[in-house]
């Protein structure tokens, strides 16, 4: 039976609005302009409601009325965590707070009214799949809230939301319908297809994939979810898709079959019709039909449909592809720095400056006297961490010759986000990796996690200027990388430079550390980072 641990009303609670008509009256003058104050007068009088002591079918009605504006309000909120750095400032984790202060404020509003369904409350008979879908929709949004914002949450959120959905098996509602005008959907909903969409969602979802990406997992997967089947046991077919597990008694998500424990709590979602779905999707679009046509949604790019539902089938039925390289634990202590500008200093083991003298002093020149009263020679070999290039202590928890997990020693510290550059250096080695964040996320003890996918190469730090005539940026020497072929893995010489400096064709003057000089030609852009692109080029 469904526990409900909510705290008791209280008489002295005196909301804005008492009841439907008191709520559409109240809605109606409550000021948007002002995003952040609307959103924290509305959360405040949602939490004094919760407490209100009122009928549940009453409670049930004004909540319904609520959540077109909630939904609203929090979706224009969340945007200002779009694509920030982690760990979040003070101010930003307080909006992340808040948005899932308030989503957690609606499941409690439907759980008081659930608790009344429970006790046999007869106004609300028929309403138990309603109220179970939306608190399995509310409780999913604060999971994947969490998700998007890259901190990790109590797995007590997990359970909460397994346990709802036992209770809509154990009471038969599972697969009755429900209508949700808010999912972007004319058909109806059920507490499966609400339960399989964020299992899904969340399995699927990693910290670089884009806001459209994002944006058409959840659509497509608010078309597909009500087709998703949930069972005790499964059986497979040569050749299916494995299904995916879930422990209805746990604090985890969705698991790999390899991954689950066995348990009596164990459900299995059947991957195979999924998968097929996904494949012929993928195939029609090879043949020249349009994502419109194949109800994959409007203006969306042929090409980036095409990849997305490749990835998807290839993370939910084909086992995530596994790595190219198995990772090893090493429990190794490393440094890192990141950003060109100290990959370069700790690479070179001196600052980036002209090659040549300019006439004027430069802008390091102007910041070396500042700190130090002179110039600083490269015999001087200054402090890289005094003139402000940071090198952090992480410890690498697993590794392979193709990436690493690391974990930040400290809890402040640089912010890092997907697709940003970086230097690591294991204790044990001389010379630094270069490489590329490809996720990271905030530990509940408030530390920094991440993922690092090493760029193949020993880095050798260059100076590097655009040459010839109508250039569309500085003719001054900038930092760059060298990245040499690497036989081994058939990877040509590439060059690391920062973003938006690509252009087919461009030739650029490279110095090397003994002073070459030599003139090279920008091929392909190979992959393009938040502060850095990886360009292939050839000699001239």
């Amino acid at each position: 039976m469904l526990t409900l641990p909510l705290e008791p009303t209280d008489d002295r609670a005196n909301p804005a609005f008492k009841d439907a008509a008191g709520c559409t009256q109240w809605l109606g003058q409550l000021q948007l302009t002002n995003l952040r104050m609307a959103h924290g007068v509305l959360r405040t009088q949602l939490g004094e409601f919760n407490l209100y002591p009122m009928p549940n079918a009453e409670r049930m009605h004004t909540l319904e009325l609520l959540r077109e504006t909630v939904s609203h309000l929090q979706a224009d909120y969340a945007k200002k965590l779009i694509a920030k750095k982690l760990p979040l400032n003070e101010d930003e984790f307080a909006i992340l707070a808040s948005v899932v202060g308030m989503w957690q404020d609606m499941v409690t509003g439907y759980q008081r009214c659930l608790q009344g369904y429970v006790a046999g409350d007869k106004q609300l008979a028929a309403y138990g799949a309603l109220l179970c879908q939306r608190c399995l929709l509310y409780s999913g949004l604060q999971i994947f809230e969490h998700l998007r914002s890259g901190y990790e949450f109590d797995g007590k959120l997990w359970y909460q939301l397994h346990a709802l959905y036992a209770f809509s098996e154990e009471q038969g509602l599972q697969l009755e319908e429900v209508g949700d005008g808010l999912s972007g959907n004319t058909n109806p909903t059920s507490c499966r297809a609400a339960y399989a969409k964020l299992l899904l969602a969340c399995y699927a979802y990693r910290a670089d994939l884009t806001r459209n990406q994002v944006h058409l997992l959840d659509r497509w997967l608010t078309q597909w979810s009500s087709s998703i089947t949930v069972e005790r046991t499964y059986a497979m077919s040569k050749g299916d898709a494995a299904p995916l597990a879930v422990d209805l008694g746990s604090l985890l998500g969705l698991q790999s079959l390899q991954q689950a424990s066995p348990s009596g709590n164990l459900c299995y979602l059947a991957m195979a019709p999924l998968g097929k779905l996904l494949r012929v999707k993928a195939v029609l679009l090879q043949q020249g039909q349009s994502p419109e046509q194949l109800e994959l949604g409007k203006g969306c790019n042929s090409a980036d449909c095409a990849k997305f539902l490749d990835y998807l089938l290839n993370c939910w039925c084909e086992g995530r592809g596994g790595r190219m390289a198995e990772r090893g634990d090493v429990r190794q202590q490393a440094q890192i720095c990141c950003g060109m500008e100290s990959c370069f200093a700790y690479i070179a083991n001196r600052p980036f400056k002209q090659p040549a003298r300019e006439a004027s002093v430069d802008t390091l020149s102007r910041k070396q006297i500042a700190a130090f009263g002179r110039v600083l020679s490269d015999t001087d070999r200054p402090d890289l961490a005094v003139m402000g290039f940071v090198l952090e202590n992480w410890q690498i928890q697993n590794e392979s010759i193709l990436g690493a997990r690391l974990l930040r020693e400290e809890s402040a510290g640089v912010r890092l986000g997907p697709n940003q550059l970086v230097a690591v250096r294991p204790t044990n080695a001389n010379a630094f990796m270069l490489g590329t964040v490809s996720w990271a996320s905030v530990t509940q003890t408030g530390q920094l996690h991440m993922g690092v996918r090493y760029l193949p190469g020993l880095p050798q730090a260059v100076a590097m200027r655009a040459t010839g005539i109508n250039l569309s940026v500085s003719d001054k020497y900038v930092a760059a990388l060298l990245l040499p072929a690497v036989s081994a893995l058939k990877t040509p010489a590439s060059l690391i430079a920062p973003r938006d400096w690509f252009r087919p064709g461009r030739v650029v003057e490279i110095v090397q550390v003994d002073k070459v000089k030599l003139n090279v030609k920008m091929e392909l852009g190979v992959e393009k980072g938040s502060d850095y692109e990886r360009i292939s080029f050839s000699q001239v």
